[in-house]
């Protein structure tokens, strides 16, 4: 408080000193209690500020004498409401209930420390401003690749993400007049999308195949490696989010055909409250026969990633994939952050775009705005991938080895390591009851998922060859 002024026993004026504005405040005293009202004037001159302070005293006195609450609610109690009200929420299908928990963990932990006791209404734009500066401060995150454990800017943002929803569910409650200074987050980077390299997808591809995937201790542990490698495969050539994974049954998924005879994968996805159906190459019907395969959840309803007792997954075989990634020293990305699922969607949007996809269709087939695909993945713009794009036209050279690994090249086309077969060979035989793949075409017959079949090996990609469009 700056330039006290009493005006009454009880009653004073002051200007505050953690905001621009020059307009006065007043605190009054309430009676027979350790307690204070503090009430913004809304005006720079003195003499008007102490009429209204008056006239807010007299107010107060009106609201004790009729036993009508003095106090605005505080950013606890107002917090504690918008949470049950998530939970409902949860509860009734409309979000995840982990997306509840999170927010109940960001009240509890963070949000309440910092300015739960604090009036509702007297939390500002300095307040909010100063969230990410006392955040980097006090608190402590996930350990990093280089051991340090200062709290990410993503997960300040997600929390400050919390406060504004709160505060707009006080605008609703017409607690606060407007949401105006909680829109700008200060001072904090964009969520970094740790997406994997095509050399560093290829060495995770080639780990989990040979090293890893066969070589289990257990059954029980070897039934989860498989179906974590089979669901790797799947989220990276498909785009879907987690949840979306999550929420996927064995009805959802069908073969279909485009104006030229050629299959693909359709599947009906549902995740954030919204339904769409994406595409996938036909190679990722083998995945998923794989998958159901080993599955005890066969049924049209069952999920399709689901635990070795035919529950739903909900973490996502999170445990086995975190063993994956810490012993093929991928856990952690170039820039330090630990990677999660979510880096096989990364992963697919930046393959895709590297590929000349248009900013738009890939909008659609991953459920998500064509801003942020630009704001998130312009350095994988195809104008920056001019060697991709117009490879095998006329006039233009054959692209390096970095340049051309693919999806299929990775997945399919490995290079031996190891002694190990560049493809798994399948057994012969009769098709396994309840897969959902058809005669598999031939390799002729697919073009869309193996963009430069050349390119497949490095010892091979030296070598002069007419590109695709030319023979």
């Amino acid at each position: 408080m700056a330039d006290v002024a009493t005006v009454r026993p009880g009653l004073i004026i002051f200007r505050r000193t953690d905001v621009k504005h020059r307009n006065w405040y007043c605190r009054i005293k309430i009676p027979d209690k350790d307690a204070y009202k503090f009430i913004s004037l809304k005006t720079p001159l003195e003499a008007e500020a102490r009429e209204r302070a008056r006239d807010a005293a007299i107010r107060i006195d009106v609201k004790l004498e009729l036993g009508h609450p003095v106090f605005d609610k505080s950013f606890a109690e107002v917090a504690a409401e918008f949470c049950a009200f998530q939970k409902e929420r949860a509860e009734a299908g409309q979000i995840s209930m982990r997306r509840w928990q999170s927010i109940d963990s960001h009240i509890r932990t963070q949000l309440n420390p910092y300015m739960g006791a604090r009036q509702i209404t007297l939390i500002g734009e300095a307040l909010w401003k100063s969230y990410p500066i006392a955040r980097k401060r006090t608190g402590k995150g996930k350990r990093k690749g280089d051991g340090s454990e200062i709290v990410s800017d993503a997960t300040i943002r997600a929390e400050m993400t919390t406060i504004r929803a709160i505060m707009a569910y006080a605008v609703e409650k017409k607690l606060i007049p407007n949401l105006s200074p909680f829109k700008a987050v200060p001072g904090l980077k964009k969520v970094s999308r740790e997406e994997f390299t095509p050399r560093e997808y290829r060495k995770l591809h080639t780990y989990a195949r040979t090293k890893w995937k066969e070589k289990a201790r257990s059954s029980y542990v070897g039934w989860y490696r498989k179906m974590v490698y089979w669901f790797i495969l799947v989220m990276t050539n498909t785009g879907m989010r987690p949840p979306e994974a999550r929420n996927l049954r064995w009805r959802d998924v069908e073969i279909r055909s485009d104006s030229q005879g050629r299959p693909f994968v359709a599947m009906n996805v549902r995740g954030k409250g919204k339904f769409r159906t994406l595409v996938a190459p036909i190679q990722v019907a083998e995945y998923l026969d794989e998958i159901k395969a080993i599955s005890p959840a066969k049924g049209p309803d069952d999920p399709v990633f689901c635990t070795r007792k035919g529950e739903v997954a909900v973490s996502l075989y999170n445990s086995p994939l975190g063993h994956l990634l810490l012993h093929s020293k991928l856990l952690f990305s170039a820039s330090g952050s630990r990677r999660s699922t979510y880096c096989f969607r990364h992963t697919y949007a930046t393959f895709r775009l590297t590929e000349g996809v248009d900013s738009l269709f890939l909008a659609k087939q991953m459920g998500t705005s064509v801003k942020m695909i630009e704001d998130h993945y312009g350095h994988v713009s195809p104008d920056k991938n001019a060697e991709r794009i117009l490879q095998g036209l006329p006039g233009w050279g054959a692209a390096s080895d970095a340049a051309v690994a693919t999806f299929a090249e990775v997945n399919d086309a490995s290079p031996p390591q190891d002694g190990a077969s560049a493809k798994p060979k399948r057994k012969k035989g009769r098709e396994k009851a309840g897969r959902v793949r058809p005669q598999r075409p031939s390799s002729a017959e697919i073009t869309a998922p193996r963009a430069q079949p050349e390119a497949s090996s490095p010892r091979r990609a030296t070598r002069k060859r007419k590109s695709p469009s030319m023979q």
